[in-house]
């Protein structure tokens, strides 16, 4: 996402998703929730924060509307 834009590029509205059920493995994408370090290697557990959760449910809608005009029937 451009910094100072509400736009949302694709990998990121995934990230943002899949953050919704809860902290996840991976790279710096939001707050870090919890670090551990596994075989070795450091890993860090990415938390949603609400800002990521109102702009990832704001993409959703207007990815919806979006389709919608797709899928409704043409000549409507």
């Amino acid at each position: 996402m451009p910094r100072g834009t509400s736009e949302v590029s694709e990998p990121m509205y995934f990230v943002l998703t899949a953050l919704r059920a809860g902290p996840l493995h991976g790279h710096a994408i939001s707050n870090v929730d919890r670090e551990e370090t596994v075989n070795g290697r450091n890993r860090r557990y990415f938390r949603i924060t609400d800002e990521g959760q109102a702009l990832v449910e704001a993409e959703a809608r207007r990815m919806q509307e979006a389709a919608a005009l797709v899928l409704r029937p043409s000549g409507a």
